[in-house]
């Protein structure tokens, strides 16, 4: 009888845990989360929220659009990430969470009310928590040598 022992996947893995590649799965969560916070925009907006920053109104089709544009960038992003770095997975996440802190400023420095800024945090931050943790899971922990 022959054993076979393979070590713990968990630890020693340089493939991401599903198939499906950074394309596919950069897809859906653009799609998500443009619908996550087109819905908030809808909310905050039924609520009387004034969505308007620069005395200009900011259409919920607008949360979507800018939501679906900087996705993409994730997207790209985290595929060139993928493709030239030792450590993927650690860099992209450590690049996208700077990169939604720093998307933070112009929402909180705005001349907009609090209640839109508050909106507009919210927004970015679920945004942000769709499209990175599912980007990520796409991207190994470690590229292989060579």
């Amino acid at each position: 009888m022959t054993a076979i022992t393979t070590p713990d996947a968990a630890t020693t893995s340089t493939r991401p845990a599903a198939t499906g590649g950074v394309w596919r799965v950069g897809l859906l969560a653009t799609v998500l989360a443009a619908a996550a916070t087109a819905t908030v925009a809808a909310i905050a907006s039924a609520a009387d929220v004034p969505l308007t920053m620069a005395g200009e109104e900011i259409p919920v089709s607008g949360f979507a659009t800018l939501t679906v544009f900087f996705s993409v960038i994730g997207v790209v992003l985290a595929w060139a990430i993928g493709r030239w770095t030792p450590r993927p997975r650690a860099t992209f996440v450590a690049i996208t969470v700077a990169l939604t802190l720093v998307s933070f400023v112009p929402s909180i420095t705005s001349d907009a009310s609090t209640a839109t800024r508050v909106v507009l945090c919210i927004a970015h931050a679920l945004a942000a928590a769709i499209v990175i943790p599912l980007l990520a899971s796409r991207l190994p922990a470690r590229r292989p040598a060579g």
